[in-house]
């Protein structure tokens, strides 16, 4: 009887001696799982045997598994460990593709000795989206910044491997490939330009960062801040002598909008020759000065310009009529004497062509010992017989008239013609030289000269034109 009872005994107690007995503890922390994503997070822990040789299983059920679900094992299975030894071992661990689950979730997993005896030890994993699990941003820029710096931030306990992302913006764009390690942060310095972005207002934009890795494509977005600057440009040209222009460019290279004043001066004299583009917003007058100005808002990368054109060609095309006009008046004024000459057609017998030349002197002031000289022009002659005043000299072989006076009284008129004639036809226009008029004014010797006359030929019928 007491070998029955022993025996029982031995049966109830080997058991619990040949049970599993081992220490796991997790050294690992905050493992994640991407949602979509065929990639595992591993779990590592020590393990050290209390017990006999062993051969160690791991499995779990439910959501989770150690192998992917499409039967590629990456799991452990038959773990030998011996008495007293301590293992280190990495598990990797899949969701199951139809799962739900998210955010943190806790699990069980079991550790199955050689005997089937096991433990069951627990787990906690953080289930998120891509979108969720990387942050991107960047530094700040305003309208004078050449090189901007970005950044992708891994913020869950998880290695991205192989990931291609592509970089978006009103500001740039460009392409990297590259491995994002847990709770890593990537930098990429880009190369910004003005042209780019010289229109947009200061204010945030949009980063977008389309993030691609195996079979899942997320995009995940950043801000830019695009600080605020003013920097309104001023350049001013001024060219031209008789028509002066005068330009003002404003252009706006910040990032707000900017109000804009102009405001210029005329007189009450240069206004009357200044055109302006465009047309000011207020004209406003102060006495002999009137003041322009022109309101107006710019917008970034935008331009204001305003063009100021006096012309001074008018005034002094004027000025200089008038001045021309006054010295001829004074000259006329001045002439102790006077004389004019013109010509007119006649009738000659022959048929030849022929003029009437009349010289006419007048006195505006007593002068003495007058002498009028006139010239005959080539291929014509002079016919013998004069109306008015005979001439005192004439030379037939240089062809000069000579009219003498001793003294012509103020206001004294003297009147003297020739006829002049040629057999050889003339056509176009006829010129005849000025009278030369020689006299003296208190003693002092002076001369005039009276104006030229012309005849066209053809016009036969026509009178002189002077």
């Amino acid at each position: 009887m007491k070998k029955i009872l022993s025996f029982l005994l031995v049966l109830t107690l080997l058991p619990a001696v040949l049970a599993i007995n081992i220490d796991a503890q997790k050294t690992s922390e905050n493992e994640a799982i991407i949602v979509g994503l065929d990639q595992p997070t591993n779990i590592d822990l020590t393990i050290k045997n209390n017990g006999f040789d062993d051969l160690l299983s791991f499995y779990t059920i439910g959501h989770f598994s150690f192998a992917d679900f499409l039967g590629e094992h990456d799991s452990i299975e038959n773990l030998e460990i011996k008495k007293g030894e301590t293992k280190n071992v990495t598990l990797s661990i899949f969701q199951r593709p139809d799962s739900k689950l998210r955010g943190k979730t806790t699990f069980s997993y079991f550790i199955q000795s050689l005997d089937k005896s096991e433990i069951e030890k627990k787990v906690t994993v953080n289930i998120v989206e891509m979108e969720d699990a990387i942050k991107v941003g960047s530094g700040t820029i305003d309208p004078e910044t050449q090189e901007l710096t970005i950044y992708m931030e891994n913020k869950v306990n998880f290695k991205f491997q192989d990931l291609s992302v592509n970089f978006d913006s009103p500001f740039f764009n460009f392409k990297e490939e590259f491995t994002l390690k847990p709770y890593e942060k990537k930098e990429f310095t880009v190369e910004i330009k003005k042209e780019d972005f010289d229109k947009l207002m200061a204010g945030f934009y949009t980063l977008n960062a389309k993030v691609s890795i195996q079979d899942l494509t997320s995009n995940i977005e950043g801000r830019i801040e695009f600080v605020e600057k003013d920097n309104l440009n001023i350049q001013k040209r001024d060219y031209g002598f008789l028509v002066r222009t005068k330009v003002i460019e404003k252009v706006n290279e910040g990032n707000t909008m900017i109000d804009s004043e102009t405001t210029i001066k005329k007189n009450i004299v240069s206004r009357l020759f200044t055109t302006l583009s465009p047309e000011p917003d207020q004209v406003e007058r102060q006495g002999t000065t009137v003041y322009y100005t022109w309101t107006g808002k710019i917008s970034p990368g935008e331009s204001m310009e305003i063009i100021v054109k006096t012309n001074w060609l008018i005034p002094f095309l004027l000025v200089f009529f008038v001045v021309t006009l006054i010295y001829f008046a004074k000259k006329y004024a001045s002439q102790n004497v006077q004389v004019r000459k013109r010509v007119s057609f006649v009738k000659a017998k022959g048929g030849e062509f022929a003029l009437k030349v009349t010289i006419i002197a007048q006195a505006r002031e007593f002068v003495e010992k007058v002498k009028i000289i006139d010239r005959l022009p080539p291929l014509v002659k002079m016919y013998e017989r004069f109306g008015g005043e005979l001439p005192d000299k004439i030379s037939k072989d240089k062809k000069r008239l000579e009219w003498n006076y001793d003294y012509l009284e103020a206001g004294e008129r003297r009147v003297m013609s020739y006829i002049v004639y040629s057999k050889v036809g003339i056509l176009g226009k006829f010129a005849l030289p000025g009278t030369i008029c020689r006299f003296e004014k208190e003693g002092k010797s002076k001369q005039t000269t009276s104006n030229k006359a012309f005849f066209l030929a053809e016009q036969k019928n026509k009178n002189l034109i002077e």
